[in-house]
């Protein structure tokens, strides 16, 4: 199963109230929040076609989905994200590596997580963006769907 990444890529300037009140929905409040969804939850994929030239999305390997746990996550109240606390609050033995198999495999939703930030907040990419952040990522800019190439830009945001 796949699994999304989803960053806010574009601030709030000129944002229309309905693609602003998407973003809500989608926990995307903030320019560089990323989020991350089961591509198949019921009506995901009309929230991403409405936002599109506002955030970029796509699947995420395992590893970058490791990393980004390690270094981004955060429980209620901002604490780093640890192994003892999934394995004490989640009952996952193996801690993040195992709460990220149970995420792809679709046994775990993250978004539906007690006691965990469902928002991680990420830099902006190291060396900057490739291309304007105003096109999509098939024109040569950065907005849109990326497939697997989102975990390149994940990599320089953590």
């Amino acid at each position: 199963m796949a699994v999304y990444a989803i960053i806010r890529i574009r601030g709030r300037v000129n944002t229309p109230k309905e693609v602003e009140e998407t973003l809500k929905l989608l926990r995307l409040v903030k320019k560089y929040h990323a989020v991350i969804y089961p591509s198949t939850l019921p009506g995901l994929k009309d929230m991403l076609n409405k936002a599109k030239d506002w955030i970029t999305w796509g699947e995420v390997s395992q590893e970058v989905l490791i990393e980004l746990l390690r270094k981004r996550g955060r429980i209620a109240g901002g604490e780093p994200l640890t192994d003892e606390f999934i394995e004490k609050h989640l009952g996952l033995r193996g801690g993040i590596e195992a709460l990220s198999k149970a995420i792809m495999s679709g046994e775990v939703a993250y978004h539906k997580l007690k006691h965990v930030e469902k928002v991680f907040r990420l830099h902006p990419p190291k060396g900057g963006f490739k291309g304007s952040v105003k096109k999509p990522y098939n024109d040569g800019g950065e907005l849109g769907y990326r497939n697997g190439d989102i975990n390149n830009l994940l990599k320089r945001m953590i």
